[in-house]
């Protein structure tokens, strides 16, 4: 009986002092001393595309971190893990006595907390392929124009882009890859949960996601685009276990970022989100989160960052999370096949400062690889990188625009602008903008003000009551144009004297030529959009 009891004793005892035990970042004053040669460090493909940005190739944010501080940290803590060259830091295991002793170090600048909250895979479910998996697979790039840029032969060549993800299981075997096997596309690979270069393992989730990007399905003696960005490069990240890890998922995101800006990205994906029980909705402000400072970080060097906005719009939680939250990451929202609007899981905007989340929008409901076949399947996860190969596929088009420059014609070239609201963002960025940027006649569109009541007159309307739409195959069947899905949707909103939208809906006209609405006694401003058009009018 006092073996047990000095036994139990011991492990409460050693369970107290693991308890003490947390993570931290530490943050170091300087890189005094350190010599950097980018030639060496870089693929040819940043050295490009900071050359052609003219940024410079010794910015010292790519500079290593010192190594002398590295150690004397360590022989201040329990264990030591990933170190940042971007945010000149080393993440680390510590007691509160032990970070005390690294805070007092001359060369630590500070420390932060790690948040516990996880990287979190941001799809629902796969189904076994069903009947209207055809239907899908040609309307989930068909809305974004995919007939357009293969007119024009435009299929994302030139552009690299790497894919952060729990896992690309199959990839280097499923068929729908194998142009870009047989094409040596696949650049680079690294997995940074297991630091080795073996990313075909963990989860099927990054092969689905990558298949949105690139993926070609062929059966029955024809091929169909499952992404529109079949002739670029890939890098491939593992960033993440197929379950919940704290702690580790941060590190590693911010690990694939550099690696992937190391290895000549242009373009990033991530179908990841980050909120968890210790983020708040006051921390989505685009700075809290390191994962979001590294986001903006990638832009100010040149690469195009696009994140899923999340699957959380029918929680408790309902926003955009982070690294989605970032001022210059484009966020994607998702949509609804059926419908052409909002999924009800899409996570929606603000982000807290009153930023536009999402950005953009894309089909929410796919067709995607899954083992050796493609399978239906759900989630902004899937979203984002059909926007990520639509704009692979702008910017060859347009190669002399900087990333910045295209995230703001990816938000332009969508089929709402400049109407924007919290759930579908500017709306589906459309191929023909990029192209050749024609515009049709607008309707006649009136608006008139009551004392609570705002009535739209369209004096001629395109289409009369549409078909049901409720299945795929009757969308494609339909009087509606598969590059535009908004036909007969009233969009309208209402918001402040300084912008902020308090309220929007979205309403299926069904071919009537007038709709009324109240607006808010408060409301300074509405705005509606319909058919391609918008217009403003002021309340007070």
């Amino acid at each position: 009986m006092k073996g047990f009891l000095a036994i139990l004793f011991y492990m409460l005892l050693n369970s107290s002092a693991l308890a003490e035990y947390e993570k931290f970042w530490v943050f170091f004053t300087d890189k005094e001393g350190m010599e950097f040669n980018p030639y060496d460090y870089f693929d040819y493909k940043a050295i490009e595309r900071r050359e052609s940005l003219g940024l410079s190739l010794y910015d010292i944010t790519d500079y290593p971190v010192n190594p002398n501080y590295i150690d004397g940290v360590e022989k201040c803590v329990s264990s030591i893990s990933y170190h940042t060259r971007w945010f000149n830091a080393v993440s680390v295991k510590a007691s509160s006595n032990e970070i005390e002793k690294v805070k007092a170090l001359s060369y630590v600048k500070g420390v932060m907390l790690f948040s516990k909250s996880s990287m979190l895979i941001t799809d629902e479910y796969f189904e076994e392929q069903s009947d209207r998996s055809d239907s899908l697979i040609k309307y989930q790039t068909e809305r974004m124009g995919r007939s357009e840029f293969q007119k024009a032969r435009i299929d994302g060549a030139g552009i690299r882009i790497a894919v952060l993800d729990a896992g690309f299981t199959d990839s280097d075997i499923n068929p729908c890859f194998n142009h870009l096997r047989e094409e040596n596309k696949i650049i680079a690979t690294y997995d940074f949960v297991k630091n080795n270069l073996d990313v075909y393992n963990g989860h099927y989730h990054g092969t689905a996601v990558l298949s949105c990007i690139a993926g070609i399905y062929a059966a029955e003696g024809r091929s169909d685009t499952l992404g529109l960005a079949t002739g670029s490069e890939f890098l491939l990240a593992r960033t993440e276990k197929a379950q919940i890890e704290v702690f580790s998922e941060e590190e590693n995101w911010l690990a694939a970022v550099e690696w992937s800006d190391r290895n000549g990205a242009d373009i990033i994906n991530s179908s990841l989100g980050y909120t968890g029980s210790r983020y708040f909705y006051r921390d989505m402000n685009g700075s809290n989160s390191l994962v979001s400072r590294a986001g903006n970080l990638a832009a100010k060097k040149g690469i195009l960052v696009i994140n899923s906005a999340g699957n959380d719009g029918s929680g408790d939680w309902n926003f955009v999370g982070a690294p989605a939250d970032a001022d210059s990451v484009l966020a994607v929202g998702g949509l609804l096949p059926s419908s052409g609007i909002h999924t009800a899981f899409s996570s929606v905007g603000p982000t807290y400062d009153f930023r536009q989340k999402p950005n953009v929008t894309a089909y929410g409901h796919v067709i995607a690889a899954k083992k050796d076949n493609v399978s239906e399947t759900q989630g902004t996860s899937f979203s984002s990188p059909l926007t990520a190969g639509f704009a692979a596929c702008a910017w060859q088009a347009n190669r002399s625009w900087s990333n910045m420059e295209l995230f703001h014609e990816l938000e332009k070239g969508s089929d709402l602008y400049p109407y924007c609201d919290y759930a579908h963002g500017y709306g589906v960025p459309q191929a023909s903008y990029f192209l050749d940027k024609t515009e049709a006649v607008p309707p006649s569109i009136t608006l008139e003000k009551s004392e609570s009541e705002i009535k739209v007159t369209i004096m001629s309307p395109s289409l009369s009551i549409r078909e049901d739409q409720t299945e795929i195959e009757m969308l494609l069947n339909s009087s509606v144009n598969c590059v535009s899905d908004y036909e007969d949707y009233l969009f309208y909103q209402f918001q402040t004297a300084d912008g902020i939208i308090t309220s929007y809906n979205v309403t299926d006209l069904q071919g009537a030529e007038s709709y009324s609405f109240n607006y808010p006694s408060k409301a300074e401003k509405a705005i509606v959009y319909y058919e391609g058009y918008t217009i403003e009018m002021r309340l007070k």
